[in-house]
């Protein structure tokens, strides 16, 4: 049977990416004053750049503008000028500022699980950012526990499992991302609800994990309690 349930918070629960894309966009426009943006490869150099920061900037808008600067100078030879690096702080700063604004019907498909699991939020990125959306989008107290985590791999679901004592097999997460939050968990034995968002990061995009009978796709919200109840019976099954 599914005893907890894990949901992801960035464009499962609530609006994000379309604030980096938004930023994406306006950073290239400040670049395309120096260099020729098609003939560069601004979007590849970009997320070569953020990939190479992960590990010391970690996920998120700050992270994102650290790469933005870096690139700026490096693709400019130096030349980027101060106001525009301070644009490109700006832009760091509106992502950070963004409205919390829940996707439709998330908060009917939370609460309707949430009256028959157990429900957690795992959600990764950097910590005063994650709190900041937890704290505005207004199901924090559906939750039994709320989690931040650097990095969505199997050793922080194992974790997870071994705190809440639950065995993988009864274990379902929801989220957008097939690389992040269904491809660890499906790996340790649990079961995974895809909801793709209409708009990816790349960095998440980036993984070889197939569609299997442990995962079910959904086009909205109001597909994810079936889709809970559907994994319930068929773990019971097994």
């Amino acid at each position: 049977m599914i005893d907890l349930v894990g949901f992801d918070g960035d464009d499962t629960l609530w609006h994000s990416q379309e604030f980096y894309d938004r930023a994406q966009d306006e950073f290239e426009a400040i670049l395309g004053r120096y260099v020729d943006l098609a003939r560069d490869g601004l979007r590849e150099a970009l997320l070569d750049t953020e990939r190479g920061n992960i590990k010391l900037f970690g996920y998120g808008a700050k992270g994102m503008t650290l790469s933005m600067i870096e690139s700026a100078i490096e693709l400019t030879e130096g030349r980027v000028q101060a106001q525009d690096i301070h644009r490109i702080v700006r832009l760091g700063k509106d992502v950070l500022a963004h409205p919390v604004e829940l996707l439709p019907g998330i908060r009917e498909a939370v609460e309707a699980v949430a009256r028959e699991h157990r429900v957690v939020l795992i959600t990764k990125g950097d910590l005063f950012h994650q709190e900041y959306k937890v704290a505005r989008c207004g199901l924090a107290d559906v939750f039994h526990r709320i989690e931040i985590v650097s990095e969505k791999d199997p050793a922080a679901y194992a974790r997870l499992f071994r705190e809440f004592d639950v065995t993988p097999d009864r274990f379902a997460m929801v989220g957008n991302s097939l690389r992040s939050d269904i491809a660890p968990v499906v790996e340790l034995g649990g079961w995974g609800v895809y909801m793709p968002y209409h708009s990816t990061w790349s960095y998440e995009t980036d993984t070889d994990f197939a569609l299997n009978d442990r995962v079910i796709e959904v086009k909205g919200a109001e597909g994810i309690p079936a889709a809970i109840a559907r994994m319930h019976t068929l773990s019971v099954s097994m």
